[in-house]
């Protein structure tokens, strides 16, 4: 607990052993009053401070404002009946008050317990960067004052406080806090390291490469402390709703109170204002709106913060709505499906170019270094591949007049040899005969001073995951899988065919891709709801176009995470049924606040208009409700099946 909330529950404790005494009390009149008065504002004085201030500021009915009306009143009518001979109900005024504040702690604590189980992720932030001196010490530095391209330090046991590549060292990387994965993962030099991970076991230098604004753990932070911004229609009905509702019933229990005292003095017969009263207190302390207030915004809270546990994160409750009724989920291939790793798998020079060569080997081993050399300033994973296979280091400054062209592939001038490298659109706008029955894989074609000189096949791994995670989702009511891909016919096929994908769009630009989202939203029904997964650059465009954009996040780009609605930090496809689990869950716990909490304050407002409802069923209806629904939201914090 808080200081904040430890000094309510002193204040509960004091109150009701103050009650408790008072009750053998043998004391009656306005010193009876007194002293309830005592235990009366030692639990309920802020709320009458918050009543007062609502009404000075124009902002009149809300809960503490029936609250106040409701106890005062109740105080007050104690005194009318202990002037009248009668034992003043004091009791039940401050017994509503202090089940109040035991609703309010019970509800804060829970609050508390799933912010906690969100800002958990907070632990990423890291506190320090250590940088080597000129001495060869080690100075700590703010990560917010660390530049581009320097160089840092982590020792075993810290977090990685910046984007960056391994210069020197390997270790075991702890990234549970991002990914919601135990396993460890090992890093050797020359790889890519993302901030907020943890250092296991050796010490690393790393060379930044992205500011601490524009970092990884930066990002998620972001996310996540902005996640509560974005509201589900279902949050926003319950806050035009309470909205409504409050000062409707306030008039009501004013009519309540009034009318039917009138009526009977009309009628000749007695007024009984304090049987009206009683009624009319009664029916506010039920009408109280906590219960759906807190549950609600609650239970989308706890869903948010169950699916960051599992390393899903979530923009807003409005898009963990919205994915409960996603019936078609459309993926890119190369890195969602796949694992974005290429080999070069094959080297076929044309009859050309060999014969230029004088053997098949030399062939081969030039056009590959063409290849490596024309892609040398590309950073996708098709042209890594190539440097890898060419496997010697490349001399940059021999590129010159590099010329890329989305879709097509790139043109450059290697050691004044004009090279084009790219898929067969790019052969086709050369004007040049190509290989057409290349086999299964992704084709790299070349054509050196104009003319063909042959192509490189390249393979992709599909996912371990991919196959069970399209299974997961078609039982999960998903009606149709869809793959769009800039990939070969062949090849996209062949994918389609082992994850047994409904249907498979290939060789298609990035424009080409929002088109085919955009027909696929165009024969959707009208509350069905389309998610594209992507991790690429140019998947960006089609993140945004669809309803949700659902982004891999761990080794996807900075443009893919910022246009999605969701990111899976782990590149785990099987997390987009599990995602979609937790939504459905959680929607069904806040129908089932909404309906319960209805239906029990229907039920008691009726029974209390009517005086079969005292002040106790009063105190069920509001505080009793409040805590069950609050309970009930919390089960949105636990999740099966990480």
């Amino acid at each position: 607990m808080t200081k904040k909330q430890k000094k309510v529950l002193y204040r509960i404790i004091a109150a009701a052993v103050l009650m408790v005494v008072l009750h053998f009390v043998p004391i009656q009149g306005y010193a009876r009053f007194a002293l309830y008065l005592i235990p009366y504002l030692v639990i309920g004085y802020d709320i009458l401070r918050k009543a007062v201030l609502g009404i000075l500021h124009g902002e009149v009915f809300d809960e503490n404002f029936l609250m106040a009306v409701a106890t005062v009143g109740a105080m007050l009518l104690g005194i009318y009946q202990e002037a009248h001979g009668q034992e003043g109900e004091f009791a039940e005024g401050v017994a509503v008050m202090l089940f109040y504040q035991v609703g309010e702690l019970f509800q804060a604590v829970a609050v508390g317990k799933s912010r906690r189980n969100i800002t958990a992720l907070m632990d990423i932030r890291p506190d320090f960067a250590n940088i080597e001196t000129e001495s060869g010490e080690l100075e700590q530095v703010d990560p917010e004052d660390v530049e581009i391209g320097t160089v840092i330090v982590v020792r075993p046991g810290e977090k990685i406080p910046l984007d960056g590549v391994v210069t020197e060292g390997s270790s075991t990387l702890n990234t549970s806090a991002l990914t919601g994965e135990s396993v460890p993962r090992e890093i050797r030099e020359g790889e890519e390291v993302i901030s907020g991970c943890v250092n296991i076991t050796g010490l690393l230098k790393i060379r930044t490469t992205k500011e601490f604004g524009e970092s990884t753990v930066s990002k998620i932070l972001d996310l996540v402390e902005n996640s509560s911004m974005k509201k589900a229609k279902t949050e926003n009905f319950i806050t035009k709703f309470a909205k409504y509702y409050t000062p409707a019933v306030c008039y009501s229990a004013l009519a309540l109170a009034v009318i039917p005292g009138i009526v009977n003095l009309l009628m000749g017969n007695p007024a009984h204002w304090e049987v009206w009263v009683i009624r009319a207190l009664t029916f506010l302390v039920i009408s109280c709106p906590c219960a759906l207030v807190i549950s609600i915004p609650l239970s989308f809270f706890g869903g948010i913060g169950g699916a960051s546990t599992c390393g899903i994160l979530v923009k807003g409750s409005n898009f963990l709505e919205a994915l409960a009724k996603t019936k078609y989920v459309v993926f890119d291939k190369t890195g969602t499906l796949t694992k974005g790793v290429f080999e070069v798998t094959g080297i076929h020079p044309s009859q050309t170019f060999e014969g230029n060569c004088e053997s098949n080997e030399r062939a081969a081993a030039e056009l590959l270094r063409y290849a490596a050399y024309v892609e040398s300033y590309s950073t996708h994973p098709i042209s890594r591949s190539l440097k890898e296979a060419y496997g010697q280091e490349i001399d940059k400054a021999k590129v010159t007049d590099v010329e890329e062209t989305g879709g097509h592939g790139v043109t450059a001038s290697v050691e004044g040899v004009t090279v084009a490298a790219g898929n067969a659109r790019l052969m086709k706008r050369l004007g040049l005969t190509y290989a057409e029955d290349t086999g299964i894989g992704t084709v790299i074609h070349l054509a050196v001073n104009g003319a063909y000189a042959g192509y490189i096949l390249i393979s992709d791994v599909v996912k371990e995951q991919s196959r069970s995670a399209i299974a997961d989702l078609k039982a999960s009511g998903v009606k149709k899988t869809v793959m769009l891909t800039g990939d070969s016919k062949a090849v996209a096929d062949h994918v389609a065919g082992l994850l047994k994908l409904d249907e498979v769009h290939s060789e298609l630009l990035p424009a080409d891709k929002v088109e085919a989202v955009e027909a696929l939203i165009a024969g959707k029904g009208p509350k069905e709801i389309l998610a594209f997964v992507g991790d690429g650059i140019n998947d960006a465009p089609v993140l945004t176009r669809a309803d949700i954009g659902i982004a891999m996040g761990a080794l996807g780009s900075d443009a893919a995470i910022e246009a999605a609605d969701i990111v899976l930090m782990d590149d785990n496809p099987e997390k987009i049924a599990l995602a979609m689990r937790i939504s459905r869950k959680c929607l069904r716990i806040v129908y089932e606040n909404i309906i319960f909490a209805l239906a029990v304050k229907a039920i008691c407002l009726i029974l209390g208009a009517f005086g079969y409802a005292g002040m106790w069923l009063a105190i069920f209806a509001d505080v009793g409700v409040m805590v069950l629904a609050v309970l009930n939201a919390i089960r949105c914090l636990k999740v099966k099946g990480k």
